[in-house]
C-alpha cells in the first residue's frame, strides 16, 4: 500500500504548523523550502487541506496558513482523508462487493489501519519532536 507524494508533504506540513506555529501563520514559501519542494505544487495541497478544515489562510503582510482545527484533535487519517479522499483502496472487480470475500479481508485490514491512523494524533508526535530538543 502506497500513499500519495501529496499526502507526505501535508503530514509533514502539519506537523510543522503543529509543532512550531500552531497560532501563527507560516508562509507557503518558508513551509515548501523547508520540504525541499515547489510552493505552486505545496499550495494545491494547501488548499485540500483548508477545504478540510484543518487550516486556514491568512492574508496580509504576515499572512500565510495556520491551524484552524484545534491542534490535540488533528489525527493522521484526518489529513490522508483530506488528501487521498475516503475511497476503499481494494475494490474487487470480479464479484459484487458485498459477495466478495477478498473484499471482506481488505475492508478488515483497511478498518485497522484507519483506527490506528486515527487515534495517533500529529501533536502527540509534535511534542515528542520539541521534547528532544
Amino acid at each position: 500500500m502506497k500513499f500519495s507524494k501529496a499526502t507526505n508533504y501535508a503530514l509533514h506540513t502539519m506537523l510543522i504548523l503543529v509543532a512550531f506555529a500552531p497560532d501563527k501563520p507560516i508562509g507557503v514559501q518558508q513551509l515548501a523550502e523547508r520540504q525541499g519542494v515547489s510552493s505552486t505544487y505545496l499550495s494545491k495541497i494547501l488548499t485540500k487541506l483548508v477545504k478540510a478544515g484543518l487550516i486556514e489562510s491568512a492574508s496580509g503582510a504576515s499572512g500565510g496558513y495556520r491551524l484552524k482545527a484545534k491542534k490535540e484533535d488533528i489525527s493522521f487519517l484526518d489529513v490522508i482523508h483530506a488528501i487521498e479522499g475516503t475511497a476503499s483502496l481494494f475494490h474487487c472487480g470480479l464479484h459484487d462487493d458485498t459477495e466478495c470475500a477478498i473484499q471482506s479481508v481488505m475492508i478488515s485490514a483497511e478498518e485497522a489501519m484507519e483506527q490506528q491512523l486515527r487515534s495517533k494524533k500529529i501533536f502527540e508526535l509534535a511534542q515528542e519532536i520539541t521534547l528532544s530538543k
